[in-house]
């Protein structure tokens, strides 16, 4: 990586957007807490669980797609199980492997989540920008990626 300076719109870009997305995240997280549930980290897990369908995700699949630390997967894989939100499976060609699945609880829970968590979307980002902003500021970030998507 070469040694460059980034412009000064560039590095006040990147305060707002690390600074909002903190924001965002805090004030969903009180919501979820508010409202007597679990960190937005349990919804993550959980959503990509319930995508992955009845074949459910192996643990390194599952650090792929979420937001969360490989460590801090294991704590809460092992964390939802003792909850009876996701159940370990052997992998039958693999005699250390597992994949995790979502169980009836746990797909309850997530319906939980997401009641407040939506309505935290709705209240911080759908009704302060209208549709077309959300439009282009979702075409932004996808440009960030890597790779850059425009999902």
């Amino acid at each position: 990586m070469t040694k460059r300076s980034p412009s000064p719109e560039a590095v006040t870009a990147w305060a707002r957007l690390m600074r909002v997305s903190r924001q965002l995240v805090e004030k969903t997280e009180d919501a979820l807490k508010a409202g007597g549930l679990p960190p937005l980290g349990w919804y993550d897990v959980l959503h990509e669980l319930a995508e992955a369908g009845e074949n459910g995700l192996r643990p390194f699949e599952l650090i792929d797609r979420v937001l969360l630390a490989q460590y801090g997967v294991s704590r809460l894989l092992a964390r939802l199980e003792v909850d009876g939100l996701v159940e370990k499976l052997p992998v039958s060609d693999d005699g250390r492997g597992q994949t995790v699945r979502i169980t009836q609880s746990g797909r309850n829970m997530r319906r939980r989540i997401w009641a407040v968590y939506g309505a935290s979307i709705a209240e911080l980002m759908g009704d302060r920008l209208s549709a077309q902003d959300l439009k282009t500021l979702a075409s932004l970030l996808g440009q960030l990626r890597d790779p850059p998507t425009s999902d």
